[in-house]
Order: structure tokens, then C-alpha cells, then sequence
């Protein structure tokens, strides 16, 4: 079984024009071979996609996509998507509410964030094949938007500081993993800058691992992070930019990011293989002549992490292993 995962898709502002007259398909550029390899493909939507609603006072970024732009995700067969994230409330509740029968509608799970605490906590099961692959979402960002008993938000949960949401997290991760081949947990965690792991990152995902989590899917970093394995499970600490229109920072190089594309067999994870993307005119493409720049850049990441990658030439791809 294959299931690829890219990081944060934005769909808004100058992208949400483009699809305005372009084809659906138009945002995932020439990626769409490396995702339609896989069985499965998940992303963090990074925005709200809705016709209605108005931008959250005050908040300095907003991002909406037009309702019908649910279509470009269903192009790409994306399978499930993170929704705990700081932007899917950013044109407010009616608008998180547009979404959600979309997203049903178009048969792409959601988890992370919902109508109440209970359906933000609330795992989604991917079937591919004969296996069943949990999927559970949270984020440390926007503690205003936490969820409650009666009203909308998303899954929040604070990886530094008291730590009782975070135990209820890893109960979570305990009681969905028992009815799962495969456990993947989302964390949208973290500011934007900065390619190192946080020490309280590094620690939540050896706990989570530890409680059931097969692969954890970290983002939120427009950056990517490097990818450690522990105890044989991949961590991504950073999956960056997939889709966006934002200005590139010339050193952090924010338009840079990958296709991970993991390899797991009978539910244990085998291989990773990173396909080096690049964002340019509001889509992603596959970077091609300076692939290996980022490529190796990612490798030192990984490697300080005590991860060891090789170049794979005739794929195009960095293959990072467990130990």
C-alpha cells in the first residue's frame, strides 16, 4: 500500500482566482502521476472553502476558496484532509458549515475540526484494499477556535504547558489504533519559520508513537522539516507549502516542499520516498533542475534527526528508511 501526503494547500486568494477560469487540475501542475501512484492521498487543507462568510476581524491572513474548488480536490483524489488547522474558521462558522456536506459530498474525509468537540476529536477510516487507515487531526494553533460541546471549532490541543488535552489525545490515539491496520495522527503545529524540530514536537511524537501512531504527519512550518523514525515509525516534522500564492522568502525558499509517498506493507510502514516539489504562478510543479538543492538540504535535515537518505536517480526521489 502506497499513501502520499503533502503539506499545506491553500486555495485561496490569488489561487481561488486562477480557478475562477482555470481547470480544476490547474493548482496540481505536472504532480498528479507521483499522487495518482498512490493508494491513498491526504493533504491539510489551509484554508476554508465556502461562498459565504466574512473574513475574521482583526486577523491579519484569511483565506477562502470558492465552494466549487471542493472539485479540485476530488481532481487530485485526495482522500481525506486535515481541517485543524488556523484558517478554516477564518470567514467564520457558516462558513466552516458551507464546507463540510462539500467535502461529504465529494467523498473526501475530513478530521480535526467539526460542528462540536466530539466531531473535531473524531477519527476518519480510509479503506485501501483489504486495510483500514485511521486518521486523526489536531492543532496547537488558534486556542480561540477550540471546539466545545456545542459549538464549532476545531481540535485543539497544546503540545507545551498542562497537559491533560494532551493525554486525552493519546487516549484517542490508543483507542483508534486497536481498530486500525494503520494509524496516521496530522499535527498542524507550530509558527511559520525555523527548519529545526521543536523539542516539545520531538517528545509529543515519540508519545504518540509509543500510543498507536504508525506515521505522524506534522505541518504548519511553511518550511519544511526534516523526518525522523522512531521506533521504525516515520515523523514528519514539517511537510511546508504544496499549493499556495505566498511571497518567497530567497533563504528559507517557502515555495519548496515534497511528495511523501510512503511505502507501508501489511500496515508497518517501509519506505519513504520524497519527490521534490516546487510552487511557481499559484500551483505545484515537480522541480526538476534544481531537485537536488532541496533534496539535499532535506537529507542534512533528516540526517540530524539520525535518519540517513539516499538519492534515487532514476526516480527522482530522496528514499529515507528505518534504521
Amino acid at each position: 500500500m502506497q499513501i502520499a501526503f503533502v503539506g499545506d494547500v491553500m486555495l485561496g486568494r490569488l489561487v481561488n482566482d486562477r480557478l475562477r477560469t482555470a481547470d480544476p487540475a490547474y493548482s496540481w501542475g505536472d504532480t498528479l502521476p507521483i499522487l495518482r501512484r498512490a493508494d491513498l492521498r491526504i493533504a491539510n487543507l489551509e484554508c476554508v472553502l465556502a461562498d459565504g462568510g466574512a473574513p475574521e476581524p482583526g486577523k491579519v491572513f484569511t483565506f477562502r476558496s470558492d465552494l466549487k474548488n471542493v472539485h479540485a480536490l476530488a481532481t487530485a483524489g485526495i482522500d481525506a484532509v486535515s481541517l485543524a488547522n488556523n484558517h478554516v474558521l477564518d470567514y467564520g462558522a457558516n462558513a466552516f458549515r458551507e464546507m463540510m456536506p462539500a467535502l461529504d459530498a465529494a467523498g473526501i474525509l475530513h478530521a480535526g475540526a467539526g460542528e462540536d468537540l466530539a466531531a473535531a476529536q473524531r477519527p476518519a477510516v480510509l479503506r485501501a484494499g483489504g486495510t483500514a487507515v485511521g486518521f486523526v487531526a489536531f492543532t496547537d494553533n488558534e486556542p480561540d477556535w477550540d471546539a466545545a460541546a456545542r459549538s464549532p471549532g476545531v481540535h485543539y490541543v497544546p503540545v507545551a504547558g498542562p497537559g491533560d488535552r494532551a493525554e486525552r489525545l493519546l487516549e484517542l490515539v490508543r483507542e483508534t489504533s486497536s481498530g486500525v491496520q494503520l494509524l496516521i495522527v496530522s499535527a498542524h503545529w507550530g509558527g511559520n519559520w525555523g527548519s529545526e524540530p521543536l523539542p516539545e514536537h520531538r517528545a509529543l511524537a515519540r508519545r504518540l508513537v509509543d500510543a498507536g501512531a504508525d506515521v505522524v504527519f506534522g505541518h504548519s512550518p511553511h518550511i519544511v522539516r526534516g523526518v525522523e523514525f522512531y521506533r521504525d515509525r516515520p515523523v514528519i516534522y514539517g511537510a511546508g507549502d504544496f499549493i499556495d500564492d505566498y511571497a518567497v522568502d530567497p533563504v528559507e525558499r517557502n515555495d519548496r516542499s515534497f511528495i511523501f509517498l510512503l511505502e507501508a506493507d501489511d500496515g508497518v510502514p517501509q519506505l519513504l520516498r520524497l519527490f521534490p516539489t516546487v510552487i511557481a504562478g499559484c500551483q505545484a510543479r515537480m522541480a526538476r533542475g534544481d531537485a537536488r538543492g532541496s533534496t539535499a538540504r532535506m537529507a542534512r535535515l533528516c540526517a540530524a534527526l539520525g535518519t540517513a537518505g539516499s538519492w534515487n536517480a532514476r526516480d527522482g526521489c530522496l528514499e529515507l528508511r528505518p534504521r
